[in-house]
């Protein structure tokens, strides 16, 4: 593991003599992917023997979706689902109460969010500092990070976080790139772009290919990329999700203070001691989970209001519907019945491939 993270340490501190320019890309796109490779093999764990996954961090996953709460030690993380949840994640003024991942569930307009604490994160976590492997491995799982910073700390702290988090393939708030990468059997590398290119170009592509012994491949650009887009689609072991920086402790802070932090983006500021706009930390929660809720109704009577179906965003047609109720109902499916927003007429026929929107209401006619 030294030798791993040594050749980690002599790559960056290399890119950092290198000067940015149009000469260097080509050298600085081929460091890029040797460190990308080197932090997947510290990111592996060992193939035989060895400790288990550590204790407390094999959080089952429940409810309908899933926020894992990522900070530094002493930030208020255990405070906040305390107040959240119920739960109870042990308090103190020290730091590293929290030694294991310790899960509560808030319901929260009919849906089941399941909220996990989990142990304050150190600098270097990323390259298996302190119990930095298996957090971060946790939060990987997640729907939606939350991270925790503490108002007096200075914000410089946010960027260490999102590094750590950023050398594990998690990319925050951002989109999977508009990129297609595709290996064939011959005909070399073919590099074509419908913009024009400032960062990557034919010899850096070739590079970076080489590097993961892909010679033969067709690429397609549809933006402006830089080499470490390529190397998120080459690896394809990203995760991409959306992030809400909660500031802690904001009792402690002057008004002027606040007003700065107020013009940030993804940002919500609360006091968890004194549960200041903890109610504007859910609603944040729910708009970036962006989940949708279908009410059900059974032939005949009035809808179920109380207990929806909870759907992603991505997967809300009447097929992923009936794939969440129970997985034999697409057999016997004729078409369904619905009433809301996703439909003209109330209530309106449609087959399986219809895309249903926030709080409509679903009748599944069976075939006879």
């Amino acid at each position: 593991m030294a030798t791993v993270m040594q050749k980690i340490k002599d790559i960056e501190d290399e890119m950092a003599r290198t000067q940015k320019n149009k000469a260097t890309a080509h050298h600085l796109g081929l460091l890029k992917a040797k460190l990308a490779k080197l932090r997947r093999e510290l990111l592996a764990p060992p193939s035989k023997g060895g400790a288990g996954a550590g204790e407390g961090f094999d959080v089952t996953k429940s409810g309908d979706a899933r926020v894992g709460l990522v900070g530094f030690p002493s930030v208020g993380k255990s405070t906040l689902l305390n107040k959240l949840t119920g739960t109870f994640s042990e308090v103190a003024s020290y730091e590293f109460t929290t030694l294991t991942c310790i899960p509560g569930v808030i319901m929260y307009r009919g849906a089941k969010i399941q909220l996990l604490d989990l142990p304050g994160i150190i600098e270097g976590a990323k390259d298996g500092k302190g119990r930095g492997r298996q957090v971060i491995s946790t939060a990987r799982t997640c729907n939606c990070i939350l991270i925790v910073l503490d108002a007096i700390k200075p914000i410089t702290h946010k960027r260490l976080i999102e590094k750590e988090l950023e050398g594990f393939g998690i990319r925050l708030n951002k989109e999977p790139p508009n990129l297609t990468f595709r290996k064939k059997d011959k005909g070399g590398i073919n590099f074509t772009s419908t913009v024009t290119n400032t960062h990557l170009d034919l010899e850096t592509v070739k590079a970076i290919c080489s590097e993961y012994r892909i010679h033969n491949a067709d690429i397609t650009l549809r933006y402006d990329a830089t080499a470490d887009d390529l190397i998120d689609v080459i690896e394809g072991s990203r995760v991409y999700m959306p992030c809400i920086y909660a500031v802690n402790k904001i009792d402690q802070i002057t008004m002027e203070e606040l007003e700065i932090l107020d013009k940030l983006p993804h940002y919500c500021p609360v006091s968890a001691h004194l549960e200041w706009n903890l109610d504007g930390l859910l609603e944040k929660i729910w708009e970036y989970l962006n989940l949708t809720r279908i009410y059900t109704k059974p032939k005949g009577m009035n809808p179920d209001y109380e207990d929806p179906v909870i759907l992603s965003s991505k997967k809300r047609t009447v097929e992923d519907f009936c794939n969440r109720i129970h997985k034999d109902m697409l057999k016997q499916f004729k078409y369904a019945l619905v009433w809301g927003s996703s439909v003209k007429h109330k209530p309106q026929r449609v087959g399986k491939e219809h895309e249903l929107e926030d709080e409509d209401v679903v009748q599944i006619i069976k075939k006879v």
